[in-house]
């Protein structure tokens, strides 16, 4: 029986007494029920017809005006090829906060963008890196991405806290990270999460970009098999786009002081470690900055996020891009998993957009405001 398990992402971390979200194929629920009820298992079926869930959330919009740049829809999920056209309109029109570049090339060969954020007040000034998409159908991921640059841009009058931020540091964003994974799961398979390099031995293609860093590689919640979802590489950093990201966060590790990367989904803020059960050294700061950002951003509509080190919180996984940021010296370094707990999970209507982007956009704030008061 195939079963694409949406959380947790491996079976070895399904435990008696916790819940498991699959997706299952139409035609093989005949055979799932009864053996679950066999079992003794309770179940609640979430989404009773997912390819229509899917196509009410991209159906329709084909056709959309995508010129219309300054009209820029920010409560829908976008394409890579808007998004790219996004990137690049704003490097044009502001080109005194935003400057775009490429860190490298996907394994497909598509450029990774990143935007570089900030008023250019002084020569050195610390940085905070964010990336979102490294699984290619958490797509509230790159959502908030957007989103972020977007109040950035315009609220950099009014706000006085945006003001400081943008001027005190730099922002480094890259809306998609596995560029080729998110457009295959526009194009192709909405649930795709890996990569799309391919596999010689075996006809599976896709690394799983989280697992991929050189920080305990392939040990421990991570898989040697090509065709799992939770699959590191046949070596660290075999992913170009993972090879390229680590190369550009150790040429400014000095300068970089946070790294945030937005998955989805559970309703958490992460912190190292994710491969081992330990106290990191700095605890306190980092600690008492995940407490105040899930308090801020349950302050707006009240949701509330768990927040802890990764490995207790959610499950011990290894090669995680956080835990490589933290060991290289960025001493903040988060992993938020977006909304909700399950009941859309990776199809997270449009209508939740931006609630979801607003909260989210008051604890990425809080986390930025204490970088800046020196916690010790």
């Amino acid at each position: 029986l195939q079963v694409d398990l949406w959380q947790p992402s491996s079976p070895s971390h399904i435990v008696e007494g916790a819940v498991a979200d699959a997706r299952v194929p139409q035609n093989a629920t005949r055979s799932l029920l009864p053996y679950l009820q066999q079992a003794n298992i309770q179940y609640t079926i979430l989404i009773s017809d997912l390819q229509q869930a899917v196509e009410n959330q991209t159906g329709g919009r084909s056709h959309r005006n995508r010129r219309s740049l300054p009209g820029y829809n920010y409560e829908v999920y976008h394409s890579l090829e808007e998004i790219e056209d996004w990137m690049h309109y704003l490097n044009r029109t502001y080109s005194d906060l935003v400057h775009m570049f490429s860190v490298g090339k996907s394994y497909e060969g598509r450029p990774l963008y990143v935007l570089k954020l900030g008023k250019r007040s002084r020569p050195y000034k610390k940085a905070v890196w964010i990336d979102c998409g490294i699984h290619a159908r958490e797509w509230i991921g790159p959502a908030f991405c957007q989103w972020f640059v977007k109040e950035a841009l315009q609220t950099y009058q009014t706000d006085p806290d945006m003001r400081k931020m943008l001027t005190q540091l730099y922002f480094y964003i890259m809306p998609v990270f596995n560029v080729d994974g998110y457009h295959f799961s526009w194009t192709n398979d909405r649930f795709w999460r890996k990569t799309r390099s391919k596999n010689m031995r075996f006809h599976c293609h896709g690394v799983d970009a989280n697992r991929n860093w050189k920080v305990k590689w392939c040990d421990e919640g991570a898989s040697l098999h090509p065709c799992d979802d939770t699959y590191c590489g046949p070596f660290p950093e075999s992913e170009p786009e993972v090879k390229a990201v680590a190369h550009f966060l150790r040429k400014h590790r000095k300068q970089i002081k946070a790294y945030l990367s937005f998955h989805a989904y559970a309703q958490m803020l992460l912190y190292p470690y994710s491969y081992k059960y330990a106290t990191i050294p700095n605890f306190n700061c980092v600690e008492s900055a995940a407490y105040n950002a899930v308090n801020a951003l349950q302050s707006a509509y009240g949701v509330r996020y768990r927040y802890g080190p990764a490995s207790s919180t959610l499950y011990v996984s290894s090669g995680s891009s956080m835990d490589w940021a933290y060991k290289n010296g960025i001493p903040y370094a988060f992993a938020f998993e977006l909304r909700d707990t399950g009941h859309f999970g990776f199809l997270l209507p449009e209508m939740l957009i931006k609630p979801t982007c607003t909260e989210t956009m008051l604890a990425v704030k809080n986390i930025t405001l204490h970088l800046l008061k020196k916690c010790h």
